[in-house]
């Protein structure tokens, strides 16, 4: 017979099972929904794979290595994807037009309330259609999980936001504005971001920052301490043209300071992140480049870049993408405060 478990874990006491079983009833009939309305709009559901090459280069996102042995002995690195974005976008190449992922995803460092280090993104693809449009699917997804869910309302931690009501449209600069009185497009003259010119803007909205803080880890500073927790609030927000500084895989706007890249907001919680595709294959490379520089000098490492990505971005429509966290989203549909709440099998956390 099976070892019995240890009565001690969380995860195998029967009350802390029944506790969550209705959220993750829930998150089952959400699933089903997002599907329906997904399949009901012509997309293929798509399958690609969880072991990759390169991750993702995105800075501040890290991976879980793996090591392939092939049966000669011989042994190469691999990893767990942080998201499908790759392999998605190499498929646009392939012809697909309309493609959605419930895409299994793995990121290390990350352990908290709205972070696990294994969670579901559905993620999907528009080819030849303008983000803009990812903006109508994200209002008619969360109605549909609301729906599937049996409530009206998204909430977290006290706060809450009708699903049903048309999501408010801020520009990040505009959020800045009313919530900071910080004039972010003036630290970015001509484009480039001014770390100095930022420090001293936020200081005098009276944000603590550190003397070796980057324009990006003032921009992060501000963002969390005094722009989300305005976001999404009675309504869901759609945060408009990112810094394209912070924006390595989207286009830029008529203006260059900022990039067609938006993030969907609901009770101060981040559920979405959207583009306009980049499909120029030299200037991501560049920009793919400057992101791995960066995070060596933070971290020590880096992640290789996925050639066969570069050489598909050369054969990609114009098209627009995004990514939904599918755990986050089930919280707020079932008023779950902890991610783990929607998980079936949360991993344990390791003892202090």
């Amino acid at each position: 017979m099976p070892a019995v478990p240890p009565s001690s874990s969380p995860f195998w006491t029967s009350h802390f099972h029944a506790d969550r079983r209705p959220a993750l009833l829930a998150r089952g009939r959400i699933v089903a929904a997002l599907r329906a309305w997904f399949a009901g709009q012509d997309f293929v559901e798509v399958e690609t794979g969880v072991l990759q090459m390169s991750p993702g280069n995105e800075i501040h996102l890290h991976a879980f290595a793996a090591t392939l042995a092939a049966p000669d002995g011989s042994r190469s690195p691999l990893y767990l994807r942080t998201s499908p974005e790759f392999a998605c976008k190499k498929l646009l190449a392939a012809g697909e037009r309309r493609i959605v992922e419930f895409a299994k995803v793995f990121r290390n460092r990350e352990r908290g309330a709205l972070h696990h280090p294994e969670f579901t993104l559905v993620e999907w693809y528009r080819a030849g259609e303008s983000y803009r449009t990812l903006m109508e699917d994200c209002a008619a997804i969360v109605q549909a999980a609301a729906r599937a869910a049996g409530t009206r309302q998204l909430t977290f931690r006290g706060r809450s936001a009708d699903a049903f009501a048309e999501p408010e449209r801020l520009t990040v600069a505009e959020a800045f504005a009313r919530f900071s009185g910080i004039d972010l497009l003036a630290t970015l003259p001509n484009g480039k971001p001014d770390g100095e010119r930022f420090a001293r803007a936020a200081q005098a909205a009276r944000i603590r920052i550190a003397d070796d803080d980057t324009w990006g880890d003032i921009f992060s500073r501000v963002l969390v301490e005094r722009i989300e927790g305005n976001l999404g609030i009675g309504r869901a927000t759609i945060l408009d043209e990112y810094p394209a500084a912070l924006s390595a895989l989207a286009r830029p706007t008529h203006d260059p300071r900022v990039a067609e890249r938006f993030e969907l907001y609901a009770c101060g919680v981040e559920l979405a992140n959207g583009f306009g595709e980049l499909n120029d294959a030299s200037e991501q490379r560049l920009r793919l480049e400057r992101e791995m520089a960066e995070k060596e000098r933070i971290y020590g490492e880096r992640y290789p870049i996925d050639e066969d990505f570069i050489a598909a971005l050369a054969q990609m429509p114009p098209a627009s993408g995004i990514a939904l966290g599918l755990d986050r989203l089930v919280m707020l549909a079932t008023g779950a405060s902890r991610i783990d709440q929607v998980i079936w099998t949360p991993i344990q956390e390791s003892p202090k």
